[in-house]
């Protein structure tokens, strides 16, 4: 894993491509260059796992051709077999069989690759460059217009110093920030700033006009024979693995204690017999406001029964000295915790000397293992109820207090939480599962200008809601979370973080054999009788033992409640002040003072939103005001 930029037509462009270097260092600690000629420069900051070796740094220059690549290719050793023979290799990267494969097949190389990827390949003669990016936006590519120029890299901040970067807030990435605590689709929180769609490639031509196309896309074909499923998604996990264990440096991983980083860590075992394995643990001063899962106390049991070095890193509330750094590596206000669970473990792997974790991510999303999905087809049945009883139930909800003195109600705060959306039809329910806000709080929370983003991101959702898999609830579900949730969310969060530490995070589970066969799965086999992901755990048996296959489903996540109660307060009383928030100009201040109050009496609960806030203006103080 690495990181890549391009500058096309400026007049300072090796000063650009030079200080990309600098800026991304964390992202390729091990080499850095620059390519240059009249056109563009390109830069390249490695970070070597395959073929460490000097000859494969890049850019890298061959046929004519210069590539910058971050990522990883896992099928490149059988695409050299099958595709290359007789082809001359002065490198064993994956890097060169990109550039052959681009060579011989131009775009429609994308379609044989397996792996996480973006990378820029520019022809010398013709003066175009071919960019692209895996099929679910796994690896990041930014890029952006100024003037008649083009620059595209892998981290926002590299493009947000070039003079004349556009710093024009886009209003709808601001609504999505907050009522999701992400920027979902291929928009930024910049208005003329973009990312590449996952699954696309974009051609820039020698007058800098560019095109971009898809080149692959889920199909809506279901399995016709379910009888051998369990034995068939068995095997396409196993060979997932092999696939991602394929390094010439040592693999570890994440370990929760839970189905999916358990499952994962067992089959690279196979491959790596001293595989070491990392789990968050959290303060127990921090649970009396927030209950948090015990992961650290099953992963450590687990590690022992199979022979892992394991490691445990304690989450402590002095890491908030390190949210404006932390923010800033994310590129977005992203104001889930998960993002400082995967830092801190990434950082500590580092100072061990590991390059390469593998993390269970995405086996949620695509088998149906969250608790809002099994909620949102709860609210389903519910709204079954005569709506005179339901209009009852919420008067009462409504009186609920969500904490006592030195105590959270855990029950409490979803029940609430589940009377949100219950009384939605299904698009609308599944889309607020996961939302901050209802429509007329985020009218209340923003000032007016901002309110065309609230029905700019429903129709965002209800269209890729409804786009696929019609006749199948849990699968439109999937989808929609795989193309909004996963990317928006966890893709990003964890390229950031982990990169910040200078680790590459591999994800399994977002295999595009994985993936492609797990959605030909009806979505009954993924939740049948009342348990999640059910054809996973079937998958698991005789694998792991049932004790971890169906344990309580657990977060991922960071005491924030403790936080915002007590540690945060003060930082709270500073940027969310009334003087900084009308300053600011996003938000009705009365609103927000109420969410504070309100959390802090108990009333409701405020915590990730109070949260969310504090990520935007962090954000805004290194992205806008700098």
């Amino acid at each position: 894993m690495c990181g890549i930029a391009g500058f096309i037509g400026f007049e300072n462009k090796i000063d650009l491509a030079e200080r990309a270097n600098i800026i991304q260092k964390h992202r390729g600690p091990d080499h850095q260059a620059v390519w240059h000629d009249e056109h563009i420069a390109l830069s390249h900051q490695r970070l070597s796992i395959i073929d460490i070796n000097p000859r494969s740094n890049q850019p890298f220059l061959k046929h004519g051709l210069v590539i910058s690549f971050n990522g990883e290719i896992y099928n490149y050793k059988e695409l050299i077999t099958n595709y290359l023979p007789g082809v001359t290799l002065r490198t064993k990267s994956d890097t060169e069989v990109i550039l052959e494969m681009y060579k011989k097949f131009q775009e429609q190389c994308l379609k044989h690759f397996i792996g996480m990827f973006s990378f820029a390949i520019y022809d010398i003669a013709k003066k175009t460059t071919f960019i692209a990016r895996d099929h679910f936006g796994i690896k990041p590519l930014y890029y952006t217009r100024i003037g008649a120029n083009i620059a595209f890299a892998s981290e926002l901040k590299t493009l947000s110093v070039i003079n004349g970067f556009s710093k024009e807030l886009n209003r709808k990435s601001l609504v999505s920030a907050m009522n999701y605590s992400w920027v979902s689709g291929s928009d930024t929180m910049l208005k003329f700033t973009y990312k590449l769609p996952p699954a696309h490639y974009m051609l820039i031509n020698k007058d800098n006009s560019f095109a971009v196309t898809r080149y692959w896309q889920l199909s809506n074909d279901s399995c016709n024979d379910i009888i051998d499923v369990y034995d068939e998604l068995q095997i396409k996990i196993k060979q997932s693995i092999e696939r991602h264990m394929i390094a010439d440096v040592p693999v570890s991983s994440f370990l929760s204690g839970g189905l999916d980083s358990s499952l994962i860590s067992i089959l690279a075992q196979k491959s790596n017999n001293s595989l070491s394995t990392y789990t968050i643990k959290t303060l127990e001063e921090d649970n009396k406001y927030e209950k948090m899962p015990l992961d650290y106390e099953y992963a450590m049991k687990f590690s022992k029964e199979n022979d892992f070095i394991h490691n445990e890193i304690e989450v402590k509330a002095d890491i908030i000295s390190e949210l404006p750094f932390i923010i800033k590596m994310l590129d977005e206000p992203i104001g889930d915790p998960a993002a400082i669970n995967t830092y801190l473990i990434c950082k500590a792997a580092h100072e061990k000397g590991v390059k390469v974790l593998l993390s269970g991510m995405g086996a949620d999303e695509i088998f149906f293992g969250y608790r809002r999905h099994k909620a949102t087809m709860l609210a389903q049945k519910y709204r079954m109820v005569p709506a005179i009883i339901r209009k009852g139930i919420t008067h009462i909800i409504n009186y609920l207090p969500v904490r006592g003195k030195n105590k959270g109600y855990k029950i409490r705060r979803w029940i609430k939480r589940f009377n949100s959306f219950a009384n939605l039809p299904l698009g609308k329910s599944y889309m607020k599962s996961y939302s901050y806000y209802s429509d007329k709080e985020l009218k209340s929370l923003f000032v007016e200008k901002y309110h065309a983003g609230i029905c700019q991101i429903n129709d965002e959702h209800e269209k890729i809601f409804n786009e696929r898999f019609a006749n199948d609830p849990i699968n439109q579900i999937c989808n929609t979370d795989i193309q909004m949730f996963m990317l928006g969310l966890n893709l990003s969060y964890t390229d950031r973080a982990s990169m910040a530490a200078s680790v590459e995070v591999r994800v399994p589970f977002v295999d595009k054999n994985v993936v492609e066969f797990a959605m030909k799965i009806p979505g009954k086999y993924k939740y049948l009788k009342g348990v999640s992901k059910y054809v996973l755990k079937k998958a698991a048996e005789g694998i792991i033992p049932k004790k971890i296959i169906y344990r309580k489903k657990a977060s991922f996540g960071a005491p924030i409640r403790a936080w915002i109660s007590n540690d945060l307060r003060e930082m709270i009383d500073v940027l969310l002040s009334e003087e900084n928030v009308v300053k600011r100009g996003f938000f009705d201040y009365k609103f927000v003072k109420r969410m504070i109050e309100e959390d802090r009496d108990g009333k409701s609960d405020n915590a990730y939103r109070i949260y969310q806030l504090l990520t935007v203006e962090l954000w805004c103080r290194e992205y806008l005001d700098k």
